[in-house]
């Protein structure tokens, strides 16, 4: 059952029997309040975490409170994240998912220490092809056409990578293949078969 609280500005409510202000419904009142805590888990590649808050107002919990922390509230330079078990300050409210930091600081307004970890990227050997890339300028396979640093060159052939020529009619690519025209093809439509190969 709710019980309304006379002694309270806000007109709060708590629920009888359990004790703990967590249970306070803040209604609309919108001001953040003051806690204080340490940093009970933070994951630095998603950017969010959670406070152990240990006293709220200056007053002690027991026990200590969960409250979600975005990297984005966060008071300090730099990548932004926090410590397992780093001391913070905070102010908080009320959400429909529960409660949230506003801002984060040291103990005393400092800036947050942070952790030393950093989100693990892929490496450009990663993120490229294993195979099959290769730079359209000058035909490298250590880089792609955008990273060349030689100017622009002739076009060539993407085949054999000569200048007198295009892969369409390129002698080296015709003499590994044969080309055969369909019985349907009236001239423009082709097939290509291996050397040796019949119909």
């Amino acid at each position: 059952p709710l019980l309304q609280n006379p002694h309270s500005e806000r007109n709060e409510m708590r629920v009888v029997g359990i004790g703990t202000w967590e249970s306070e419904l803040w209604g609309t009142d919108p001001l953040p309040m003051y806690g204080a805590g340490h940093c009970k888990w933070f994951n630095v590649r998603m950017g969010f975490g959670f406070i152990s808050m240990t006293s709220r107002g200056g007053n002690p919990i027991d026990p200590p409170m969960d409250v979600f922390v975005h990297q984005s509230k966060l008071h300090m330079e730099g990548f932004r994240s926090l410590k397992e078990g780093e001391a913070v300050e905070f102010t908080f409210k009320k959400s429909s998912k529960g409660l949230e930091c506003v801002r984060v600081t040291g103990p005393g307004g400092v800036h947050c220490v942070g952790s030393e970890k950093r989100p693990k990227g892929k490496s450009m050997q990663q993120k490229r092809k294993p195979k099959g890339d290769r730079c359209y300028n000058c035909g490298g396979l250590d880089h792609h056409a955008k990273e060349c640093c030689l100017p622009p060159q002739p076009k060539k052939c993407h085949y054999c990578q000569s200048a007198t020529h295009m892969v369409a009619h390129c002698p080296h690519k015709a003499s590994s293949q044969s080309w055969n025209c369909t019985s349907d093809c009236r001239g423009f439509l082709f097939t290509s078969f291996p050397s040796g190969s019949e119909l």
